[in-house]
């Protein structure tokens, strides 16, 4: 397995040969279903940055216009806080959910954040643990493979991915972004997900804060109809993916999209 992610990291993979890769990731686990809920599924992923709180505020959004949002979502990684961490930061709120749990609450709140279940893609568990000692982690095929093995598995209708490119991104540059973008586009709309990917400026901070406890902060005030513009603007953006993605479009706006730094990137399109 460790000459095998060398070899992907050094030659690369086509299409197919990723798509089957990560078909065979989610099959090593369990999928889930959503198609009991009354209402249409739609998800988020980011790559992550310095103060991106924006899953906080996006999900209640969507879930007003009667869009059920599945956000099974992660930990931090190196100096970021991740989802999780920022919500631990409320005194008695619980990361671990059971499936019944969580399909009741998307089912009544139209909206869950909780971690993911350790049935979703297990291969990828391993396979992420084997490249962060073979110096494998930076290989756009399996860091595509193993975000979209989880958003598959995880069972949503629609998925929108937030690309950060920046600095202050794990993409530096744009043409890795693009890359990395489309090749994830590509996984979601061979395994049936409607996908699309939004590539975001991460050259400065997100918001004003950055700390677990002040971002929940800035995200209720985001919610309150007050907070950062870029904060505000973004979840904005990600919000009308969404709910097109679920096919409940509620049209455009320029200063509602202006955060991101091209126009949203689906399958067929440059």
């Amino acid at each position: 397995m460790s000459a095998l992610a060398m070899a992907i990291l050094l030659r690369g993979m086509d299409r197919a040969e990723i798509s089957r890769w990560t078909a065979a990731m989610i099959a090593s686990g369990e999928r889930m279903d959503f198609s009991a809920l009354s209402r249409p599924t739609s998800d988020k992923h980011s790559t992550g940055g310095v103060g991106d709180k924006i899953t906080l505020p996006l999900a209640p959004l969507v879930a007003v216009f009667g869009v059920a949002v599945p956000q099974l979502s992660g930990r931090g990684l190196g100096h970021t806080g991740g989802t999780l961490d920022k919500l631990e930061s409320i005194p008695g709120w619980r990361a671990a959910l059971s499936n019944d749990e969580m399909m009741a609450q998307l089912d009544d709140v139209g909206a869950v954040i909780c971690q993911a279940g350790s049935g979703l893609a297990p291969a990828d568990r391993k396979l992420y643990a084997l490249r962060d000692v073979t110096g494998t982690v930076e290989a756009i095929p399996l860091i595509a493979s193993s975000i979209m093995s989880k958003k598959i598995a995880e069972g949503t209708g629609a998925l929108v991915l937030d690309v950060k490119v920046g600095s202050g991104a794990f993409m530096k540059e744009i043409g890795q972004a693009r890359e990395l973008a489309r090749t994830m586009v590509d996984l979601g709309t061979d395994a049936g997900v409607r996908t699309v990917a939004l590539l975001t400026d991460m050259s400065t901070p997100l918001g004003l804060t950055a700390g677990n406890a002040l971002e929940v902060r800035e995200s209720v005030e985001v919610l309150a109809g007050g907070g950062p513009a870029d904060v505000v603007d973004l979840t904005v953006s990600l919000a009308l993916e969404m709910l097109e993605g679920a096919g409940k479009p509620q049209g455009r706006t320029t200063s509602a999209r202006r955060s991101a730094t091209g126009a949203p990137w689906t399958s067929g399109t440059g």
